[in-house]
């Protein structure tokens, strides 16, 4: 018995012909290689930001902001008025340069004061009542302002901010009495303050990993 061999017609390799041209043609399509041009978008107004404070120049009202301000709508910064003062006064026993113990707080008070404000120096003022040698009464007064200046130091205020000026007997507290007088004189006194505007400034948040 002979094998069957089978032929396709004609019209079947026409039609084969047909679709392996249309399957290489769609795969041809898929595979191209030039993309086109994104769409250029026409910029009608101003927006750049040129103190990059978050308002952009048609709306900035104040160039050159600050970096890190605090900014309104319109672009400008908010500054403050930093008025500050501190008066220290200690009274001191006759003859004595040694701080009273009740008086401690106010070196802690000037202390806390002087650290809050960093860039302000103090001058401490000795004096002495009128008892007794007037040459001697100024190298107390001396004495009595240097021991103030120590024990702000032991309160951590840096030694160049301080000075000392000994008055000695020359300005004697007046009062209804002598005795009064004197003692209101062996003192030590300082008046510090600050006026100053400050920039406010906005929160930053730093955080790092180790």
């Amino acid at each position: 018995m002979m094998n069957a061999v089978w032929q396709p017609s004609a019209r079947f390799k026409w039609l084969l012909k047909g679709t392996t041209a249309m399957a290489a043609a769609l795969l041809l399509s898929a595979c191209s290689v030039s993309v086109s041009s994104p769409p250029v978008a026409m910029q009608q107004s101003d927006l750049y930001d040129a103190d990059n404070d978050g308002v952009i120049n048609a709306r900035d009202a104040c160039e050159g902001t600050p970096q890190g301000a605090v900014i309104n709508n319109e672009g400008c910064s908010e500054i403050i008025d930093i008025s500050a003062r501190d008066d220290l006064h200690i009274l001191f026993a006759n003859n004595s340069a040694e701080i009273p113990q009740s008086f401690n707080e106010e070196v802690t008070d000037l202390a806390r004061f002087l650290a809050s404000f960093p860039q302000i120096h103090v001058e401490l003022n000795g004096y002495a009542s009128k008892v007794g040698n007037s040459a001697y009464n100024l190298a107390l007064s001396k004495r009595r302002a240097d021991s103030v200046k120590r024990a702000l130091i032991r309160a951590g205020v840096s030694a160049d901010r301080i000075n000392i000026v000994g008055y000695g007997d020359s300005d004697p507290v007046a009062a209804d009495s002598q005795d009064k007088s004197d003692m209101l004189s062996r003192r030590v006194t300082a008046s510090v303050a600050i006026s100053e505007s400050e920039l406010v400034k906005k929160w930053t948040i730093y955080t790092s990993r180790q």
